[in-house]
Order: structure tokens, then sequence, then C-alpha cells
């Protein structure tokens, strides 16, 4: 059962990675720095958004409305980082 307990892990870090990655991504690209004609840059951008949009769009659907700023990548990483504590402090369950 502890294996299950790793792979759980493992899913919620490479979640916490995505979501990182699309938020220093979109940054990079509002400031410039990225250019969406790049072909690996935009397979990348558009790949990240394919696969994290559902999570945004349901997030976004009970956040208010806050006038250009997202808050659906904010949220999204507080929720990760609470089911990680929720089943580090709940691992004698897994034994």
């Amino acid at each position: 059962m502890l294996s299950l307990f790793q792979i759980l892990m493992l899913i919620l870090d490479i979640a916490w990675f995505f979501v990182i990655a699309h938020v220093i991504m979109s940054w990079l690209i509002n400031f410039q720095v990225l250019n969406l004609n790049q072909p690996l840059v935009a397979q990348i951008w558009y790949g990240i958004n394919r696969l994290l949009e559902p999570v945004y769009s349901k997030i976004r659907s009970f956040l208010p409305n806050t006038a250009g700023i997202d808050l659906a990548p904010l949220v999204a990483l507080i929720a990760i980082y609470a089911l990680r504590i929720i089943l580090a402090n709940n691992i004698q369950a897994f034994y």
C-alpha cells in the first residue's frame, strides 16, 4: 500500500510541475520573451493548455470575475498542496 501512496504523491508532483510550467510560460509569452510563432514553443504551450484547461474551467466556474486576473492556477496549486497535506497526514491508512 505504501507504493500506492508514492504513486499518488508522484501524480500530485507532476500536476504541480505542469501548473507551474503553465504559469511561467504564460508570463514569458505575455512579456514577449517566448514567441508562439516558434513551433516548439507553440506545441508545448498548446499541449499544456489542452491538459489544464478542463481543470481551470471547473475552477473558474465558481470563482468570481476578477477583471483580467486569472486566479484558477493559484487555486489549482492550493488544491494540489492541500491534497499532498491530506495524503501525508493520513499515510498510516496506506500501511
